[in-house]
C-alpha cells in the first residue's frame, strides 16, 4: 500500500495492489463448494394444441355407434387425459375440417376447440374462452363414422393459460385466476404471450397451453394431441384475482 496524497490534503489517497489471479479463484471455489449459486429462470413446459374435440357420452355413441367406447391412442401430459383413436369432420357454413381428433376422457358438455385460422376456414367466429365455458358460443356440426351431431353451442377458441399444481404456483408466487405474461425466447420469434390464465390444482402438472395460430407466431414446435415443447421463459404477473365480499 502507498500514499500519495498532497501534504495538508483533507482527502488521503492510497494506492493498494490487488492480486485479481486470487480473488478470482477464491471466488471460483465459493462457487465449486456451493457457498454461492446462480438460480437459472424456471421453465415453463409449453404444449401445442391442434383442433380437437371433446365429446359427452350420448354424442359418441351417436356418432361411433351404441355402446361405443373412446379408445385410447396416447396418453397427454395432463393426469387422466389422452388423444383418442377416433376422428370426426367438423363442418362449418363455409368448409369443413377433416380429421380432427377427439380427446378424453368423457365430458358434461360437448366442446370443440379450433384456432383462429381454422375459423377463417369454416366461416365462423369462435369466441377466445376458458375450457368449459361454452355458454352462448356458436355451435356446429360433427360428422362421425356412425352418425351426426349439431351442436347448439360448444364452438370455442381456447384462452391460453397454464396449468399449474399448488407448489408450481407457490413457486411463481401466483393463484388460481391469476392473469399472467410470459416470454418465450426462440431462434428469431421471441414473444411475450399475455393474458395468460393460471389453472391450479393438485390434478395438475405444470404446462403452458397454446393453439397452433400462437405456436406458430413464436416459431415454437408441437405435435397432434398436445405434444410438449419446452422452452425457457419467465412469469410476469399482470393482474391478480381479488375476491371481494358482498355487502
Amino acid at each position: 500500500m502507498a500514499e500519495f496524497s498532497e501534504h495538508g490534503s483533507r482527502v488521503r489517497l492510497l494506492v493498494v495492489a490487488t492480486d485479481e489471479a486470487r480473488a478470482i479463484a477464491h471466488d471460483a471455489a465459493l462457487l465449486a463448494a456451493g457457498a454461492q449459486s446462480v438460480e437459472a429462470a424456471s421453465r415453463i413446459p409449453i404444449a401445442v394444441s391442434a383442433r380437437h374435440i371433446h365429446l359427452t357420452r350420448e354424442a359418441v355413441e351417436t356418432l361411433f355407434g351404441a355402446g361405443h367406447k373412446l379408445t385410447p391412442y396416447k396418453p397427454l401430459s395432463q393426469p387422466g387425459q389422452f388423444a383418442c383413436e377416433e376422428k370426426l369432420t367438423v363442418v362449418g357454413p363455409k368448409g369443413r375440417l377433416a380429421n380432427v381428433r377427439v380427446l378424453g376422457p368423457e365430458r358434461s358438455e360437448c366442446q370443440v376447440e379450433i384456432s383462429r385460422t381454422d375459423e377463417f376456414a369454416i366461416g365462423v367466429d369462435a369466441p377466445v374462452r376458458d375450457s368449459g365455458d361454452v355458454a352462448n358460443s356458436p355451435g356446429i356440426t360433427l360428422e362421425g363414422p356412425a352418425g351426426v351431431v349439431t351442436l347448439a353451442k360448444g364452438l370455442i377458441c381456447a384462452r391460453r393459460h397454464i396449468h399449474m399444481h399448488p407448489d408450481d404456483a407457490a413457486r411463481f408466487g401466483v393463484g388460481d385466476r391469476d392473469v399472467v405474461e410470459v416470454a418465450v425466447d426462440t431462434d428469431g420469434r421471441d414473444m411475450i404471450f399475455g393474458d395468460v390464465l393460471i389453472r391450479v390444482s393438485p390434478k395438475y402438472k405444470l404446462e403452458m397451453h397454446l393453439d397452433t395460430d400462437e405456436a406458430n407466431a413464436a416459431q415454437l414446435s408441437g405435435g397432434d394431441g398436445g405434444v410438449l415443447a419446452s422452452t425457457g421463459g419467465s412469469v410476469r404477473l399482470r393482474r391478480r384475482n381479488v375476491g371481494f365480499d358482498a355487502e
